[in-house]
């Protein structure tokens, strides 16, 4: 499996993310929305965006795992964060660095209104290439 990341030189360039990604490998893996809940479906850190940010990509981490694919291999993410501002930016991207470390997939931040719980402050999904 490969992923090429390319930023061009005529897009804005991005410190968090990558603005073009070409996957080639063998299978793709496709990881629902990770949303912050424990094993047992029970809601984590209510309140605290930077606490179900960890939990979000922690579980999202143990989905990758569970289809043999690594963080490095995440060619897209999806985020959705509820009520979303720019200060809430920082703290995504620190709890994301805690799994892909200096690995930037390309991504898409929406801003919703709601989740799918209204505890719910973010959801992620992917899209991994192994």
């Amino acid at each position: 499996m490969t992923i090429q990341l390319i930023n061009p030189a005529d897009l804005p360039p991005q410190a968090t993310y990558t603005q073009v990604v070409v996957a080639a490998g063998t299978a793709m893996v496709f990881i629902a929305g990770q949303e912050p809940e424990d094993v047992h479906g029970n809601s984590v850190a209510p309140g605290d965006l930077a606490g179900q940010a960890r939990q979000v990509y922690a579980n999202l981490g143990r989905a990758l795992t569970a289809a043999g694919a690594r963080p490095d291999q995440v060619a897209k993410l999806t985020i959705y964060v509820a009520g979303y501002t720019s200060d809430y930016l920082p703290v995504i991207e620190q709890a994301r660095v805690e799994l892909f470390g200096h690995h930037k997939p390309a991504d898409t931040l929406i801003g919703v209104a709601r989740l799918a719980r209204p505890e719910f402050l973010i959801e992620v999904d992917a899209i991994a290439v192994k």
